[in-house]
């Protein structure tokens, strides 16, 4: 059965001193030595983090990264960067960054292509928009944002599956349609990656998944942890996900 995966994306929240404060309260958790734990802070506050993670079970990665190892992009962060300070992941494609600022599939191909070139693991997010659910293009848009990962190594790469209208809405994803969703991914990837290797890749979900919907949505079979948003900035919410995660694990899939 594939490790689960509890990944904190915190977006633009907490300064380092509440970096600092956070991990050191969340490291302090019993947490269960069966899940994945992965925080992912602004940058601003990735070097005080890694230091602090250093040697324990929580993970560091980045938002973000651009697809260049150098050159004139101001503003910009490249994977080595982050690998030299000791972060380990970088989330690629989030539906933020799509829908504010203008990344499209070819941009998050690139950002994970250097990603994985700097000896980084990806997260790469897709995910329907409202207007793409309601028309029954779910299918379809899954399939379009998956159709270059053939070029990525399967060996780290995590998928997120993010229903754009199900973040922040107040709607949410029944577990029928998160498990039809990763189910239909998981088809996708033995496509790409062939059986044995799309096995072995993780699919999260990313849609509002918090403490109270947390063991229903963990428990299904295709669905292998969580990219959190909200409910991980609070660590005891966090740590509730992450203990689901480990119930889930320890218990048969549904």
């Amino acid at each position: 059965m594939r490790r689960p995966l509890i990944a904190g994306n915190w977006k633009m929240h907490k300064s380092v001193a509440e970096t600092t404060a956070y991990l050191e309260a969340l490291i302090a958790e019993d947490m269960p030595a069966t899940v994945d734990v992965l925080c992912c802070p602004p940058f601003t506050a990735l070097p005080a983090a890694a230091m602090i993670a250093t040697g324990s079970v929580v993970r560091i990665g980045a938002q973000n990264v651009h697809w260049e190892t150098t050159g004139a992009f101001t503003g910009e962060i490249a994977a080595p960067m982050l690998g030299e300070i000791g972060i380990g992941w970088v989330i690629v494609g989030h539906s933020e960054r799509r829908t504010l600022f203008g990344e499209t599939d070819a941009t998050a191909l690139a950002r994970a292509t250097a990603t994985q070139a700097a000896g980084l693991e990806v997260i790469f997010c897709i995910g329907e928009t409202l207007e793409e659910r309601d028309a029954g293009a779910t299918f379809a848009v899954l399939e379009r944002q998956t159709g270059a990962l053939g070029e990525l190594d399967p060996s780290h790469l995590v998928l997120a599956y993010e229903p754009v209208w199900a973040i922040g809405t107040g709607r949410m994803a029944t577990p029928v349609q998160a498990q039809e969703a990763h189910a239909f991914l998981r088809v996708r990837l033995a496509s790409m990656f062939g059986g044995e290797a799309s096995e072995a890749i993780r699919i999260l979900y990313g849609g509002s998944l918090k403490p109270e919907n947390a063991r229903e949505l963990l428990a299904l079979a295709d669905v292998d942890g969580g990219l959190i948003g909200g409910a991980s900035l609070d660590v005891r919410s966090f740590s509730a996900i992450i203990r689901a995660a480990a119930d889930c694990a320890a218990g048969e899939k549904s």
